[in-house]
């Protein structure tokens, strides 16, 4: 979150689009990225096949679509089950299996995707110039593993290769061909059966094993290629296949997505909760109500609408009596002598009268980082116009927001400094936890609290983790049977100091964490993301756009995740 657009946000913005197009073509929506990593929902995808692990470690676009094509291919064309079932034991063997399964899948790339072909084959192209160019071609063992690569590639993809890596390989080809060459007639005539050609697949990964084998028979420590800042490891690793592909991912992940345990905090001593109307003097409140008044006025936003469909979602009818002289229903024994006396008297029945009841409470928790700032005045806008709707549909609800006291970890950050600076401190920084509007308080009363939303000092850094993780509590402390936290946000948990401190993704990590507890202890946590897609973080969650005003439509956006949209 932070100010600006940075590189961190560009990435993350980069990830995005990319993990759309890998949903869009695997047709299955709980993949996503992180730090040039992609998840099925919390669990690490491995990518073995080297022309993707070097791509993955880009941040640009073109590599992450590159690699976001070639994984939707292989989750489509791929029986996960069946590969396990068929992988080799050796573990050069089953590097150069899992190789091959996946330029099957990007072979069978189909024709009505002539974009998605264009990029995998660019991908390849631009990591087999990269291999050229760093020298690792120039081993043994590296020409040969680009030998097969190249060579099984261009028979699958009907690709020619450029005429310098044809002159490259003609010495290495001339050794491989009698030895392979059945089997590479096989791999294009069977690419479609995956069983068959995988029969093909095991011959040729264990004849390229052999040879491997024999070029570091006596330094069995050389397992890998690495010339110019080039790596290709043959220290394939497959574990369960169920679980995450390596420490690459982030380290303590898998401890941290179990609980909290992974997480630290510094120091909490600079860390303080406040009441919003402590932060506004009375004149400036007073300013902000009349500005925001007027707007309210002029916006012509239909409150009863958005009450009446917020009633219809989160009450529930509960009998309270009956309403007598009704046309249908059950016949009241009272007016039996009215029915002899007036036979077309139609208004002796009566039926069950029902009130809506809320057994509900909805809190909101606002990102109150640099890069909010720009939404200040819509986000107070929107928060009185759904505390009102509340109101009326007798919901009760809370507004909170987060930031940091200070940029770059104030005093938190000095104090890590007068202790020498010990690795790994963990959160960084003060943390300011602010609460606009209290569940007991009514909007009315609420009023003053709300407008220090526009108030643009306010807004500095933040750890979303740990504000979702109080707003939680907050709401578990409360005897409503149903409790729902909109999450509004622009992005990623940002806090230079933190970022700096610990490794890149600590923060983000904590945050799916926290979201991850609190969902299976029954709070429906709703992702609301300002111009950016927050699917990453919480499994519901919708985009809004503030671009062109705040119309009704912006208040169909919590009413579809209210309803059961943004699911992922």
């Amino acid at each position: 979150m932070g100010s600006g657009i940075g590189p961190r946000r560009l990435t993350i913005q980069t990830e995005q689009l990319a993990a759309a197009a890998l949903r869009a073509l695997s047709g299955n929506v709980r993949l996503h990225f992180e730090g040039g990593r992609v998840y099925d929902d919390a669990r690490s995808v491995p990518v073995h096949a080297p022309h993707l692990q070097r791509q993955l470690m880009r941040a640009d676009f073109e590599s992450s679509r590159a690699v976001a094509d070639a994984l939707a291919l292989r989750s489509r064309y791929s029986d996960a089950a069946l590969h396990r079932r068929l992988m080799p034991e050796n573990t050069i063997e089953k590097l150069l299996f899992e190789w091959l399964e996946q330029l099957r899948t990007e072979s069978l790339v189909p024709p009505s995707l002539p974009g998605a072909r264009r990029n995998l084959v660019r991908n390849y192209r631009r990591w087999s110039a990269e291999f050229v160019d760093s020298g690792a071609a120039e081993s043994s063992l590296g020409i040969l593993l680009f030998a097969f690569s190249q060579i099984v590639w261009s028979r699958l993809m009907a690709e020619a290769l450029p005429e310098h890596v044809q002159d490259l390989l003609e010495p290495v080809r001339a050794g491989l061909a009698p030895a392979l060459g059945p089997a590479l007639a096989g791999l294009r005539r069977c690419r479609g059966d995956q069983a068959a050609y995988a029969r093909h697949a095991l011959d040729i990964a264990r004849e390229i094993a052999e040879r491997v084998a024999c070029e570091y028979e006596d330094s069995p420590e050389s397992q890998s290629v690495e010339r110019g800042g080039f790596s290709l490891s043959l220290d394939f690793e497959s574990g369960d296949a169920d679980a995450p592909g390596g420490e690459a991912a982030g380290g303590a992940r898998a401890d941290v997505l179990a609980g909290r345990d992974g997480y630290r905090v510094f120091t909490r001593r600079y860390d303080r909760e406040v009441d919003a109307v402590d932060l506004l003097r009375a004149g400036l409140a007073r300013e902000y109500r009349e500005a925001l008044d007027r707007r309210l006025a002029q916006e012509g936003v239909n409150v009863g609408r958005l009450s009446r469909a917020l009633r219809a979602l989160l009450t529930r009818p509960r009998r309270d009596g009956f309403q007598y002289g009704e046309e249908e229903g059950r016949i009241d024994g009272r007016r039996l002598a009215a029915i002899v006396s007036s036979p077309a008297e139609r208004r002796v029945f009566y039926q069950d009268r029902t009130t809506p009841v809320s057994n509900c409470v909805v809190g909101f928790l606002i990102d109150c980082s640099g890069s909010m700032k720009q939404y200040r005045d819509d986000l107070a806008f929107i928060m009185d116009v759904q505390m009102r709707a509340l109101d009326q549909a007798g919901v009760r609800s809370e507004i909170l927001g987060f930031t940091t006291q200070a940029w770059n970890g104030g005093r938190a950050q000095k104090a890590w400094w007068a202790a020498g600076r010990p690795a790994a401190p963990g959160r960084l920084n003060e943390l300011c936890h602010i609460v606009f509007k209290p569940a007991a308080r009514p909007w009315r009363r609420a009023r003053g609290g709300i407008v220090a939303l526009m108030k643009p000092d306010l807004f500095r850094e933040g750890v979303d983790g740990e504000a979702v993780q109080w707003a939680c509590e907050r709401l578990l402390a409360r005897d409503e049977e149903r409790r729902i936290l909109f999450v509004i946000s622009d992005g990623c948990p940002m806090d230079r100091a933190t970022h700096l401190a610990n490794d890149e993704f600590y923060l983000d990590r904590h945050l799916r964490a926290v979201v991850g507890h609190y969902g299976q202890a029954g709070i429906e946590i709703l992702g609301v993301g300002l111009g950016l897609d927050l699917s990453a973080y919480y499994a519901r969650s919708l985009s809004l756009d503030l671009s062109e005003g705040v119309g009704n439509s912006v208040f169909d956006v919590f009413l579809g995740l209210l309803a059961g949209q943004g699911r992922r």
